[in-house]
């Protein structure tokens, strides 16, 4: 096989449809379009959603749900993270400087999952109850 006999298999390309060339192409006067109305037009079109004047399902539907805002500003770190970090103050600052969490993060909260073996103290973090049993087994505190 050379590059210059590269080509598509058998009827896999297809030739672009050609409107409004005449009766013998099957599309030629309306060009497929149908007779009048505002889809037969040009630039004769709608915005997504819309249909004719009643009121669209998007809006007929309750709204549901929230998004907290704040919730990109918290994140997460593990018990396996706190045993492989160098430190043994462990606040926010250090976690972003070490690349733990992004520099946008405000508030960040420790999980239990993973093996906690060395005495850690935390400042200005929170802890769930099963992570903070975890420090304070291993000798750590948490501080507020």
């Amino acid at each position: 096989m050379e590059l210059n006999t590269i080509k598509p298999a058998a009827g896999a390309k297809h030739a672009k449809r050609r409107v409004g060339r005449g009766i013998g192409s099957g599309l030629g006067k309306t060009a497929g379009r149908g007779h009048k109305g505002q889809k037969s037009r040009a630039g004769g079109y709608h915005k997504v959603g819309f249909e004719g004047g009643q009121m669209p399902l998007q809006r007929r539907l309750p709204k549901r749900g929230f998004k907290s805002l704040t919730a990109a500003l918290n994140a997460q770190i593990t018990l396996a993270d706190l045993q492989r970090f160098a430190l043994d103050e462990i606040d926010l600052l250090a976690l972003k400087q070490a690349g733990l969490v992004a520099e946008q993060i405000k508030s960040v909260k420790v999980i239990a999952s993973g093996q906690l073996t060395r005495k850690v103290t935390l400042k200005g973090l929170l802890a769930t109850k099963g992570a903070l049993a975890a420090i304070e087994a291993a000798g750590g505190a948490v501080a507020a």
